[in-house]
């Protein structure tokens, strides 16, 4: 990789509501609709389309179906979005120690504030 780490993170991914929603994919097998909306605080239309965007790039894969007579949305991460996520980590970890980096004082300098 060359260049500042901030150019390799992924637009699609790296957006709050995306990556929330990999992360809590990608804690579970299955992760239903009702249950993202709840812990991402969005309303249904919203996670809608956030799902469409990371569907459409072959992030995510949604399935629809009942459980009993209720119908229900289950989100299930692919490989690509398995891989994608730990790309996405991987960057937000080089930034993250490039600013401890320059926030460590080098040859008895002071830090600047």
């Amino acid at each position: 990789m060359t260049g500042h780490p901030a150019n390799g993170l992924d637009d699609v991914v790296h957006q709050r509501v995306r990556l929330g929603i990999l992360t809590i994919a990608h804690e579970a097998r299955q992760v239903e609709f009702g249950f993202l909306r709840a812990n991402l605080e969005l309303t249904a239309g919203n996670l809608s389309q956030h799902l469409t965007v990371l569907e459409s790039a072959g992030l995510i894969t949604i399935e629809k179906g009942y459980a009993g007579k209720r119908a229900r949305t289950w989100i299930t991460l692919t490989k690509a979005g398995r891989l994608a996520l730990r790309e996405e980590i991987t960057q937000l970890k080089l930034l993250i120690n490039q600013i401890e980096s320059a926030d460590r004082p080098r040859n008895g300098a002071v830090a600047p504030d």
